[in-house]
């Protein structure tokens, strides 16, 4: 880590200002995309705006320099919100004390952004071999729903980064592999009736039940069999069923039941095997022993969500440079998912690592250290001065 003990005024002024705009999931995100473009513009940056349907949240994509190749610093903009915690001043108010700088969103992860827009006055008036994209994305905390439109306008653009950084908080630990995860909802549909005719109805939960327990029957493969990849807090591929509801009376046969489920699946792993076997299951024993009781019966899947894994085989020469830059020996593996994946899916080889602690992150009294943030500031001005001609 760097010696310097406190970033610049410019970092703090940057964290602080983004801070302050109340950008939980549920609400617009443009008030601080506008802020931020009209900034990075002013610095010379090129920029380009990806909206959502109702354009009521954007992506924010500002170019220094020309040409292919470069590198890409990228966050997003969305914080989750603040209901029922208790807070000892307000979340959208920065303050400093002991060191740390404290407020919604200042480690996931505004601390990360606002120090990379306090590189855009460099950045403007410095001559770039390769380009630097700074990239704000909307909704990441609800299921990553903005990214993939970001990723799209790269495209269309005929932008194509060598590299990318997200800043999601680490300690400044550089991170360059992770899970990817599905979320999936199944509805059972079977035929109520009075629970003193029981042979008259069709039980939605008792089957609903024959599913949950295969798919308790494919975890149990994965934790025994499967692939493993040490360096994982859990080296295998994951499984769990995390909620269920059902039925409308104590009396009354259910005919409706749904339930969700996760996967979470290592680098490596086709994430297309887990639910082809759970629906081959489902549509080739379960639901023919239900329809032959009831006609109307049905089984519907529907994924909810969908993050791809971040392989570190991808990135070998980011994650290394990035090691030297920070005087790391060895990369992290984590379980969560990150906008790094759909980066590397899109082609372009990533790694995530920014200021501040995970374990901190969405709690009340967020913060992130002044020490992480100099860090930080340090490390991505030694990246963009790689890129100078």
């Amino acid at each position: 880590m760097s010696s310097q003990v406190a970033p610049s005024a410019q970092v703090i002024e940057h964290v602080s200002s983004l801070i302050g705009f109340d950008t939980v999931s549920r609400n617009s995100n443009l008030a601080l995309i506008e802020w931020a473009a009209n900034r990075l513009e002013s610095a010379g940056a090129q920029v380009r705006f990806d909206y959502n349907e109702s354009r009521s949240k954007a992506n924010l994509l500002a170019t220094f320099g020309q040409g292919p190749g470069g590198v890409v610093l990228s966050g997003h903009t969305d914080v989750v919100p603040v209901d029922g915690q208790a807070w000892s001043g307000d979340p959208f108010q920065a303050q400093i004390r002991d060191g740390r700088l404290f407020g919604r969103g200042a480690c996931d992860m505004k601390g990360f952004i606002g120090v990379a827009m306090a590189q855009a006055q460099s950045l403007g008036s410095m001559r770039l071999r390769e380009p630097v994209h700074l990239a704000l994305s909307y909704d990441e905390e609800v299921g990553c729903l903005g990214i993939p439109g970001l990723i799209e306008e790269m495209r269309k653009a005929g932008i194509q980064p060598s590299g990318c950084i997200v800043g999601e908080p680490t300690s400044m630990r550089v991170v360059a592999a992770h899970k990817g995860g599905r979320i999936y909802r199944c509805r059972v549909k079977g035929c109520a009736a009075h629970s003193s005719l029981t042979p008259h109805g069709l039980n939605a939960i008792e089957y609903a039940a024959n599913l949950v327990s295969h798919i308790q029957h494919l975890a149990d493969e994965e934790a025994n069999s499967g692939k493993r990849i040490e360096g994982f807090d859990v080296p295998f591929s994951t499984i769990s069923t995390n909620t269920i509801s059902g039925g409308n009376g104590m009396n009354i046969i259910p005919a409706h039941c749904e339930f969700s489920f996760e996967y979470r699946y290592l680098p490596g792993v086709d994430p297309d095997g887990f639910i082809s076997n759970l629906r081959r299951f489902a549509f080739e024993q379960v639901l023919p022993r239900m329809k032959a009781r009831h006609g109307d019966a049905a089984i519907e899947f529907e994924c909810l969500g969908s993050i791809p894994a971040l392989d570190d085989e991808e990135s070998q020469e980011l994650k290394k440079m990035a090691m030297a830059l920070l005087g790391e020996s060895a990369a992290q593996r984590v379980a969560y998912g990150t906008e790094a994946s759909f980066f590397q899916e899109a082609g372009v080889p990533s790694i995530v690592c920014g200021p501040g602690s995970i374990t901190v992150a969405h709690k009340a009294d967020e913060y992130v250290s002044l020490e992480q943030l100099a860090a930080c500031e340090s490390f991505l001005g030694k990246v963009i001065q790689s890129l100078a001609a």
